[in-house]
């Protein structure tokens, strides 16, 4: 209690003193961001978790592309079951002259099994809470349908070809998800009037849901006899292993948020080893000291590190409290991306983030910690007596093992976890030996400049690896702004300017192979070009060369999202124009059972020319040689496939075809022409699907960017922490200098050139990096021509200057106030 009672004194004496406070601020920085993650985090788990269930509509639910073999509804029936069924399209309504792409579902009796539904007039905003959903010839509508197509309720609304009464607003249904047809307004029908509508045919795109709930065991009876019989296009969601997915675009945003707490962790980490290496260095002679006084090396790491451990345990428990009001922003920011009810915060999830605080306190300020206990007592008569360093190799790898840790833990892949450590290992390594080798070409102009400039420069070459250091963390900061700034709008509005004059901006699907003459004869008679008709087949890819496909998929990577859902598979005398074969030859009257496979799901997913790939379609199989691999521009706007099957291979399966075309807003009516001569055929209008995308870009950029705040007020920590560690000798030399006659103005002006120097370099490196994030977007991900960005390089160096610049000022400009005999004494 002795040792622990002096601790405390100790670190109250510092803190009053100032030292600490650097350190403390940059903790409750890294502690508020990874708190906000981590409840946000934990709530949409506890959410998907507590209310499975509802998410699913029931206890256990089969996807599929297509219906279930009977004999599995009458095992549910013989078992006790209650089971419902769900069919959701996609289907342009046409009333009143205007025309609404919307999602059509239809639901049998009993759905929902889990949960409820909630519907409410036009007039009134009061909801009523339902279990089942419409009647028969009655429909329920999202209220966007009304104002969008000029109705009412009780007014007829056309599904395909059946007509249907609307009777009231659908506010709410416990199992729609964060996908393409939750975009789309929703229409609600009984099951019963599916057939009636004409719209579905074999071939057309629809997703089936089956659902079942009941007795626990007669669940568990059903699903270990189901499971063997499903394939590879079949899905089983069970609420005790599986949770409902809120969409790609909310599991990426909790991953993304993640990695973007993790830079401003890294960031706060250098203020904290910054400012605890000021810290030991000033307490070197009261260690001295101590050690005269008969204190063991164990004893003064236990006497500060207990300082440290109280320390931490306050700022942490601060910065959970600040985390935990900024995780509410978070979910303002993305409400419209998440279920209606969220599971309350939990105190684990605080936990977590008291527990990172300590982690991020013990591996950037432990190392340096470690040299108090080094300090010899002959430092009491020999001040120059320094103890040695701490081993780099300590100094590194705790860090690296701390950001390593919060990599996975966000990720949850070790692969990616690596790739992240080694390439920015690398990358901070190579930008921090070129802001070296700039410094030191730097110290070749000083001879060639006036004084001012001499003295400002000279102020950060006399601390290299300081200015290294915050010219490295302003520079990931600026560049981690600048990205998600250009994300939100410049790279979405460079992607349509990028599109070529006219391109196509509608896609028609589901047309039927008898129709497919006429639609085409349509089209040219109303002078509409169009691009060529695809036959399309929609098939899973399940082996390479009898190899399971998911064992090689990588998290993430384009072959997972090629593998998890169905894909259009076409087939082809030629390829396509814009299609150019890298590996093997385009075939000529080729025999069926070859495919063509896109270049970029070919790297991903290591296919090579030979190897034998085999699909399901429905419950056949089938399987082809790759005879080639050839590259694909997706930005054409027509369509483009991941496979292209030789002529033949596809016969014996269903085939709807599909072809795209340009229409200028005065020909927009030409479409209610066609869908009334072709209801069963899909209208995609690509303009709506990119304002769709660009709104949740928006949401996502926006959430990001309130950690990136965060990750702003880091860097300028790690610029003050700098700026304290060398105070002491500022304070000397400016005495020094004052006392040789210089001004106080001249003092100020070089501070303000050192500082904005470093600024400067800091953004020069930033619009460099920026750049370079921006040209791999550009060319390996949204595949457009890329063009340097002049503001850039413009923005960031003049931002770079003017905050810094004066955050330095601010920081030393008691240098100039201190009377330098006071200084001289001291």
């Amino acid at each position: 209690m002795k040792r622990f009672n002096l601790a405390l004194k100790l670190l109250w004496r510092d803190s009053r003193s100032g030292e600490l406070t650097l350190l403390l601020l940059a903790l409750l920085i890294a502690v508020s961001s990874s708190t906000a993650i981590s409840l946000f985090a934990d709530r949409l788990h506890r959410t998907m978790t507590v209310q499975a269930a509802e998410f699913l509509a029931g206890d256990l639910v089969v996807a599929a592309p297509a219906l279930i073999a009977e004999v599995w509804l009458t095992k549910a029936g013989e078992l006790g079951l209650s089971r419902s069924q769900t069919s959701e399209f996609a289907s342009v309504l046409l009333e009143n002259n205007e025309m609404l792409l919307a999602s059509i579902k239809s639901v049998s009796g009993g759905y929902p099994l889990r949960g409820k539904l909630k519907t409410s007039d036009a007039e009134s905003q009061d909801e009523t809470v339902v279990a089942q959903g419409p009647e028969a010839g009655s429909t329920w509508v999202d209220k966007r349908i009304l104002p969008a197509l000029h109705l009412k309720i009780g007014d007829t609304l056309t599904v395909g070809e059946k007509a249907l009464t609307i009777s009231r607003v659908l506010s709410y249904e416990p199992d729609k998800r964060g996908d393409f047809y939750s975009f789309s307004p929703r229409v609600m029908i009984n099951q019963s009037d599916l057939a009636a509508t004409g719209v579905i045919q074999p071939g057309s795109h629809v997703r089936y849901a089956f659902q079942f709930s009941g007795d626990e065991q007669a669940l568990a009876t059903f699903k270990d006899w189901l499971k063997p019989q499903l394939n590879p296009s079949q899905k089983m969601l069970d609420i005790h292993e599986d949770r409902p997915e809120l969409g790609s675009a909310l599991q990426r945003a909790e991953r993304y948020l993640g990695l973007s707490s993790i830079v401003v962790i890294l960031i706060a980490g250098v203020a904290i080893a910054m400012a605890t290496r000021r810290y030991t260095e000033r307490h070197f002679n009261a260690t001295a000291i101590l050690r005269c006084l008969g204190c063991k090396q164990a004893e003064i790491i236990w006497l500060y590190g207990l300082q440290f451990l109280v320390l931490g345990l306050v700022a942490s428990g601060v910065g959970c409290g600040l985390g935990w009001l900024a995780q509410f922003g978070l979910f303002e920011l993305l409400k419209s991306l998440l279920p209606q009810e969220l599971a309350s915060p939990s105190w684990l999830a605080v936990f977590f983030g008291l527990i990172t605080g300590l982690a991020i306190l013990l591996g950037f300020a432990l190392p340096p910690l470690l040299r108090l206990q080094k300090v010899s007592p002959l430092r009491v008569l020999r001040r120059d007596l320094e103890p040695l360093p701490t081993s780099g190799w300590l100094i590194y790898g705790l860090a690296l093992a701390i950001i390593g840790g919060l990599i996975w833990r966000y990720t949850e892949d070790p692969k990616m976890t690596s790739i992240i450590l080694g390439v920015g290992t690398l990358a901070l390594f190579g930008l921090g030996t070129a802001i070296y080798g700039l410094l030191l070409l730097a110290r070749k102009l000083l001879p060639k400049m006036g004084l001012n400039w001499r003295f400002g420069l000279q102020g950060l070459l006399r601390n290299s690896e300081a200015s290294v250091s915050q010219i490295l963390a302003f520079s990931i900061t600026l560049t981690a702004m600048a990205l998600s700034f250009s994300v939100r709008s410049d790279l979405i509005d460079n992607w349509q300017q990028q599109l070529p004059e006219q391109a196509p901006n509608h896609f028609a699907l589901n047309i039927l192979p008898e129709r497919q003459k006429a639609f085409q004869d349509e089209l040219q008679q109303a002078q509409i070009a169009s691009s060529r008709f695809y036959p399309v087949v929609r098939g899973r890819l399940v082996t390479i060369n009898n190899e399971a496909v998911q064992g090689r998929v990588s998290k993430d990577s384009q072959g997972e999202g090629a593998t998890q859902r169905e894909l259009s598979l076409t087939w082809a005398v030629q390829l396509p124009d814009d299609n150019k074969t890298v590996e093997g030859d385009a075939w000529q009257a080729a025999p069926s059972g070859l495919v063509s496979v896109e270049q970029k799901l070919a790297e991903s997913l290591k296919i090579k020319l030979g190897d034998q790939l085999t699909f399901t379609v429905g419950s056949a199989q089938f399987s082809a040689k790759v005879a080639n691999i050839r590259s694909v521009q997706w930005d054409t706007m027509r369509p483009n496939f991941y496979m292209i099957f030789s002529p033949g291979t596809l016969d014996n399966f269903p085939t709807m075809y599909m072809t795209s075309f340009y229409l200028a807003d005065s020909q927009k009516n030409l479409l209610n022409t066609l869908l009334k001569k072709y209801p069963a055929i899909t209208i995609l209008e690509v303009d709506q699907i990119l304002k769709q995308f660009k709104m949740i870009l928006t949401q996502l950029t926006k959430a990001i960017n309130l950690l990136l705040y965060f990750a702003l007020a880091a860097g300028f920590t790690v610029l003050f922490a700098a700026v304290y560690a060398t105070l002491d000798q500022r304070i000397y030399e400016g005495a020094l200098m004052r006392t040789l006659g210089a001004r106080r103005g001249f003092l100020r002006a070089t501070h303000v050139i050192e500082f904005g120097l470093l600024g400067i370099l800091a953004g020069i490196l930033a619009a460099l990096a920026s750049e370079a994030i921006l040209y791999a977007l550009y060319t390996r991900v949204m595949h457009i021509d890329y063009h340097p960005s002049f503001q850039l390089w413009g923005a960031l160096p003049t931002i770079g200057a003017a905050t810094v610049g004066l955050a330095g000022y601010w920081g030393v400009r008691q240098v100039v106030r201190q009377p330098p005999l006071q200084v001289l004494r001291r």
